[in-house]
């Protein structure tokens, strides 16, 4: 299952306020590479006919069926950076590029 973060849940929204999207799901994507890494892609769209759709932390979540399998297990947050930057991060442990936080 997909999750969203309480602090990305609030990124989420206050991009949605400002772009003029409240309403709108929040679509997700994934690509995996041949060298086990993905790339993820994420916007505010309509939720499609053959769409997976789910809520988490009151996020409406779209994604098409065949990126479920790339994004099982995968946590959305959003944190800061040692550089002072601010982003989304995708937590997923499948991903090639993935390394648990240090306990």
């Amino acid at each position: 299952m997909f999750k969203v973060t309480p602090a990305a849940a609030e990124q989420v929204r206050n991009a949605a306020q400002q772009g003029g999207t409240e309403g709108m799901a929040l679509r997700l994507a994934a690509h995996k590479h041949a060298d086990g890494s993905y790339d993820y892609r994420m916007g505010f769209d309509e939720v499609g006919e053959d769409d997976i759709h789910f809520t988490s932390e009151g996020i409406k979540i779209v994604m098409a069926p065949e990126y479920v399998p790339l994004l099982d297990n995968t946590t959305l947050d959003f944190a800061q950076l040692d550089d002072g930057e601010a982003q989304f991060i995708f937590i997923n442990p499948d991903d090639a590029n993935y390394s648990p936080p240090a306990s």
